[in-house]
Parts: structure tokens; sequence; C-alpha cells
């Protein structure tokens, strides 16, 4: 105990319901769905036998594991209340907290406040919106989730939220074979809500077979400042990598969206869109070639837009032919976004 989920303690809380019944389909549904970590009343020790988990029983406000208290269970509805949570930090190694009415605010407090105490933050949620929302309070979020689910089959949809982990993405040098100047274009700009590193970007390309790593505007030039939230895309037609594996065209591209950063090691985060800009500019063909097939993407025909490379990243006022720049490859094709294995080719 506890067992983690990537990363998020994850608990299910069956003590809701007033109905044993229900309590006990809550219990059932969380073993099916593959949770080990259920909270259970302490007159329900019968549920323990439909199947094999770690209780967590509720005395009182008193979490017990292994008959020894080792959390609270804090209600906050005042300033008193956050100031009792906020004395448990250090005495037990969990302190569940369940917020009737505030709900950000007082995470954000004991989140602060407990870092580095040995005392874990699990925050009660009984939707998967809240389960998101906890997960990402002040960047790093609570330590756990206890779900409380509405119902027993609701509770398949945390599981959506709380295993969304973004897997690393290899990038392979790939060396440019032909740079061609084009005449003007509509391209589009992504401003993101993420303050976005150096040798981190998105993943753009003419083909969904191969995406090129599209750093942000995060390096000082003499002539603009840095811009380190913005992308510079490329051009309307072009796909871009979303989170969820898809890809969308840039033209399709609005704020509240969400798309993949992506570093030079090929670490994945998901970033939201404020806005996005469609402006008429001068364009640039970029072509790489890999065992016999080429590959482009179209840019802007600007010293701020840079592609990644090995080494670093360069302006493609620099690029030269024979340079290697990163790129992630994919076999087969897509449809309305997804992935599908067919023979296509794209030119």
């Amino acid at each position: 105990m506890p067992v983690e989920k990537k990363g998020m303690i994850a608990w299910v809380s069956s003590t809701s319901p007033s109905s044993y019944e229900e309590r006990k389909r809550t219990v059932a549904s969380a073993l099916e769905s593959g949770y080990a970590d259920i909270v259970i009343r302490e007159e329900d020790g019968e549920l323990r036998r439909l199947g094999r988990f770690d209780a967590v029983t509720l005395k009182g406000s008193d979490l017990v594991i292994d008959g020894k208290v080792a959390g609270k269970l804090v209600e906050v509805r005042s300033a008193e209340d956050l100031r009792r949570a906020s004395d448990l930090k250090g005495k037990v190694e969990f302190v569940a907290i369940s917020a009737k009415d505030w709900k950000v605010i007082p995470l954000e407090n004991l989140i602060a406040e407990f870092q580095g105490s040995g005392t874990r933050i699990l925050a009660v949620a009984t939707s998967p919106d809240e389960a998101k929302l906890f997960s990402e309070t002040l960047e790093v979020g609570v330590d756990g989730v206890v779900m409380e689910p509405q119902s027993p089959a609701a509770l398949r949809d945390f599981h959506l939220v709380l295993s969304r982990t973004l897997p690393s993405i290899q990038l392979t040098p790939a060396p440019v074979s032909r740079i061609v100047s084009l005449s003007l274009g509509d391209r589009v700009c992504v401003d993101t809500c993420s303050m976005l590193r150096v040798g981190e970007g998105m993943l753009v390309g003419s083909q969904s077979a191969c995406l090129f790593l599209v750093q942000s505007e995060s390096v000082e030039s003499e002539y603009v400042a840095s811009r380190p939230f913005r992308v510079n895309a490329g051009a309307v037609h072009a796909y871009v990598l979303g989170p969820d594996g898809k890809t969308r065209y840039l033209s399709e591209v609005r704020s509240g969206d969400e798309l993949l950063a992506v570093d030079m090691q090929g670490n994945c985060r998901s970033v939201v869109v404020g806005r996005s800009k469609i402006e008429r500019r001068p364009l640039l063909l970029v072509e790489v070639e890999l065992d016999g097939r080429r590959y482009t993407t179209i840019l802007q025909n600007a010293e701020t837009i840079r592609l990644c490379t090995p080494e670093g990243s360069v302006s493609v006022s620099d690029l030269r032919k024979g340079q290697k720049v990163l790129v992630r490859l994919e076999e087969g094709g897509r449809h309305f976004g997804h992935s599908i294995s067919e023979t296509i080719v794209e030119r």
C-alpha cells in the first residue's frame, strides 16, 4: 500500500452510497477496472470477499490501513477546517481533502504547504473533470485522487483521466535533401497557454508519415524578442499532432484545443491553444529523404522559424542541404486524424 497508477495514487471510495448493495457494486466495478486500493466503511468488511484488494477502512475520519491509522479524511468547508488539515502535516501519511464549496484554492494552499513534509495530499473527486483539475492544481497537482463516482458505471470514465500519461516519441535524424523558397501562402502561428522551453515545439508535416519537430520561438534574436509560448508551425494544409495521437490540419486549430508539445528527447506534454493566427507570409519548403522516401513540410520563410536537430535547433534561414533534422516517422496513413494501416502515397 498504496498502489500508484502511473505516478498518481488512485483510491476508489465505496463509502458514500447509503445502500450496502450499491457500495458492493462500487467495489466490484473498481476491481473490474483494475483498481487495487479501495476505501470501505468499517462495517463493510464482508466486501473484502469480492476479490483481492488493499482496503483502506474509514473509521470516523480515520483512514486505517493494516490496522493502523495512516491518514485522515478532512471535509473543508471553512478556514478552520483548512487549519485542521494543516495541523496534520508531518503527522500522518495521507490527508484526504473533501472540499464541498471552494475546491481549488484550499488544495493550492495545502499542496504548497505540505511539499517535503512526508504527508501526501489526496483529493476527493466526484467526477473525472474534478480528478483532472485536482491532478493539475499548482502544476504539480495533488499526490493522489480518491474517486467517489456518482454510480459504479461512472468509474470507468475516471480511468481515462488518471491513466492519461503521454509516452515519449521516437525521433529520427533525417538529412535535408532540398530547400526551396516559395511564394506567399497562409501559415498558422499557434500561441499556447504554456511557456515552451528551448528545444521544445510541435510535430508538423505535409505527410502524416513524417512530422518535423518545429521549435517554439523561445530563442532571442537581435531583431525580435522571444515568444516562448508560440510555435510558428507552418502552412494551413499541414498536419499537427495532438496528445490523443490524432493529427489535425493546422487550419482547424482553435482556441481551447490541446496539442502535443515535444522536446528533442521525445518527451511529451499536452498544451492548451490560446489562439491560432492565420496570416499570409512568404513560405519555404523543406524536404528530407530517408530510405528512398521523400517527405516535406512548408514553413514560413523567416529567421525566427527553427527546426530541431540532434545538436540543437537551427533557423530555416541557416538550414543547409545534408543537415539532419529531427522527425517522427510512422507507417500507414490517416483517416480523419486516426492512424490506419493502409497503402498510401502522399507527395
